[in-house]
């Protein structure tokens, strides 16, 4: 199945990798490197993760503290957002109707 990833998220993810490289170079690569693990783990557990909200569900990253937001379609999986998980619940909850509302600005990852 493949993983299409909404501009949204990608912006979000591309942010992530920049301040974390700033932190400590290379950090931002490992990052980007653990959130491809988990996409390959969505593709093929796409229903392992609990329901987040009716939209979407939520699989969280192994190493850093990071959830994937996405949506099981009929023929893809959907990524809305990669979130800090300490950010405010009511902003994961937004973030989930900005992204799945409007599922248009997508690019894909096939692993």
């Amino acid at each position: 199945m493949r993983v299409f990833v909404l501009s949204c998220a990608e912006d979000e993810f591309a942010e992530v990798v920049d301040y974390y490289n700033e932190q400590r170079p290379g950090l931002g690569f490992e990052f980007a490197g653990e959130v491809q693990r988990t996409f390959e783990r969505i593709r093929h557990h796409p229903e392992a993760w609990p329901v987040f909200s009716c939209r979407a569900r939520r699989c969280l990253t192994d190493r850093f503290p990071f959830g994937v937001l996405y949506q099981v379609r009929n023929d893809c999986i959907l990524v809305g957002a990669i979130m800090h998980l300490k950010r405010n619940p009511t902003r994961w909850r937004q973030r989930v109707n900005e992204a799945f509302g409007k599922p248009n600005g997508r690019s894909s990852f096939n692993g």
